[in-house]
């Protein structure tokens, strides 16, 4: 009786060692998580301002899946700073905000946690912000979102 369960044991322990040595993934690459962090997505968004209308990309991470959620999301920005429009969203999103360094135009971010932002002028900040996307080609954002308050959509593309 006392053979048999050595034999068991055994068996066990060397098919297990052996499985370890030869059943990981056969190129060997790291598996990733995103923990927030803002790697760029294949997901696009459109955003459509009077009859302009723009492609963005997303980044991959909570405030953007929050922010997909409310879509298609039509609402008045309003102008700050002769060089971004930003609108109080009514929900608070998750933050994962970091200081803003360069600001490109057409980046999109949440400031704090429910004020949605669009640029459409570059330049260098130490506000903090956390990053949702940017607009594909913005040579005509500025354009577009002119001088003032402006109706803008954002919905999935």
């Amino acid at each position: 009786m006392i053979q048999k369960s050595f034999v068991g044991v055994f068996a066990f322990l060397f098919t297990f060692s052996f499985c370890s040595a030869s059943c990981s993934k056969a190129d060997d690459t790291p598996t990733t998580q995103n923990n927030g962090e803002n790697n760029a997505s294949t997901s696009k968004m459109k955003i459509t301002i009077g009859t302009a209308v723009f492609t963005a990309t997303f980044y991959d991470n909570l405030s953007v899946n929050a922010l997909k959620a409310m879509f298609p999301l039509t609402i008045n920005m309003r102008e700050l700073n002769n060089n971004e429009k930003y609108y109080d969203l009514p929900n608070n999103l998750p933050v994962n905000a970091s200081i803003g360094g360069d600001i490109k135009v057409g980046d999109l971010t949440l400031y704090g946690n429910n004020t949605l932002v669009l640029f459409y002028k570059s330049f260098n900040t130490s506000y903090s912000y956390t990053k949702l996307g940017y607009v594909d080609n913005p040579t005509a954002l500025a354009t577009a979102l002119g001088n003032g308050n402006v109706i803008v959509k954002f919905e999935n593309n």
